[in-house]
């Protein structure tokens, strides 16, 4: 679609994400449906943030979709059990099994989380972004997680690969107090070695400007 349909269609889901955020019924369901609302509104909000300068930002168009989908699909709240007459030993109910696990997995095992210029602090939405990676790896059974920094052309190469590293770490830092037990966090930097968008040296750009984290 052209320009101004996409801006129409991110935005009909912003606003979808918005609304179920706010809704308290959302709120209270025993579900994942809130976490995915709150990940819609960020990447649909990145998304259009992009827009602004008419860029189509692959990776936050296509996180904006993948949440909106997995909001839409997530279940209700189930209705509350009928308490089972006294003595009655109810086994408790299986875990689910991987094949219906799979495909909600494997669409979120890539997360991109972005910063500011010359910066390592974590924007306010990065910290929903990292609330439902966390969730995500509860729900997934993920055994660990690829922390990779990195940072855009402007400045010196050794300069960016140190604020590459910070950011990892923060963000590292941020999923470790997450996770009790069980999942690693490893963290890797680039500096500005692996740009998403190549461009001239010395060019800052807010794509390349971000940290990388992958599950297994």
């Amino acid at each position: 679609m052209d320009n101004s349909g996409l801006v129409g269609e991110l935005d009909r889901r912003y606003q979808d994400g918005l609304s179920a955020s706010l809704d308290q019924a959302v709120v209270a369901a025993n579900n994942s449906r809130y976490l995915w609302a709150l990940e819609t509104k960020v990447q649909c909000g990145i998304a259009l943030g992009f827009m602004k300068s008419s860029h189509r930002d692959p990776t936050s168009i296509g996180n904006c979709a993948r949440a909106h989908a997995m909001m839409n699909r997530a279940p209700a709240a189930p209705p509350r059990a009928i308490a089972p007459p006294p003595r009655a030993i109810v086994p408790p109910p299986p875990p689910p099994s991987p094949s219906r696990r799979a495909p909600f997995c494997e669409d979120a095992r890539d997360t991109t989380v972005f910063f500011d210029f010359d910066s390592s602090e974590l924007k306010p939405g990065s910290m929903v972004t990292l609330d439902t990676v966390a969730q995500q790896a509860r729900d997934c059974g993920w055994v660990s997680l690829a922390v990779v920094g990195h940072a855009d052309q402007a400045g010196s190469d050794a300069y960016n690969l140190a604020l590459s590293r910070r950011r990892a770490d923060v963000v590292a830092g941020v999923l470790r107090g997450k996770f009790a037990q069980g999942i690693a966090v490893n963290v890797d930097a680039k500096g500005e070695a692996n740009p998403r968008v190549p461009l001239a040296d010395g060019t800052p750009s807010p794509e390349n400007r971000r940290v990388e984290i992958s599950a297994q």
